[in-house]
């Protein structure tokens, strides 16, 4: 590992240490997550698991949050949805998914699928604070086909939905 300090930093930038570390490591995701990301890449649908007491979560719990018993069905959420809680960011961020350098600013959000009870952090494609508003309804925007991994990054981002922007 090599650490690399910029001899001559501005003043007003904040100080920012090179390195790199390389791990490689693998971990099995278990049948729930397996389930979600696998439909995920391969189908572009969204699923959640419900509890006896109609709570459906996403991502995928063998056991509710919300009511502490056992999830017992698989069921199709979205894809659009809804910004539950959301923010403008405006201070430069290493993506850790990348390694990139986030341009700035960005919208960030809180993701909650039609027919879902929770939420899941997302990038959001409006950065006007005056254009986002908690209830604010958003759709995904996919990568392409070769571009997916089968994680939540296959959506790029979430779109204001054009039901949206009539209103």
């Amino acid at each position: 590992m090599s650490l690399t300090v910029d001899p001559q930093p501005d003043d007003d930038a904040p100080l920012r240490l090179e390195q790199q570390i390389l791990l490689d490591y693998r971990f099995v995701a278990g049948h729930f997550a397996s389930t979600f990301f696998r439909v995920l890449l391969e189908e572009q649908r969204i699923l959640g698991r419900r509890c006896p007491q109609g709570h459906v979560l996403v991502p995928p719990r063998p056991v509710c949050g919300l009511c502490n018993t056992e999830t017992d069905a698989w069921i199709e959420v979205g894809p659009t949805g809804r910004l539950a809680g959301f923010t403008v960011v405006y201070t430069p961020f290493t993506d850790p998914m990348t390694g990139e350098e986030r341009p700035v600013p960005y919208g960030f959000g809180l993701i909650q699928f039609d027919g879902a009870d929770t939420s899941v952090y997302h990038l959001v494609d409006e950065t006007d604070p005056r254009r986002l508003h908690v209830g604010l309804a958003v759709e995904p925007v996919w990568r392409d086909p070769e571009e997916r991994t089968g994680s939540l990054a296959d959506i790029r981002w979430f779109r204001p939905a054009a039901r949206e922007e009539r209103r």
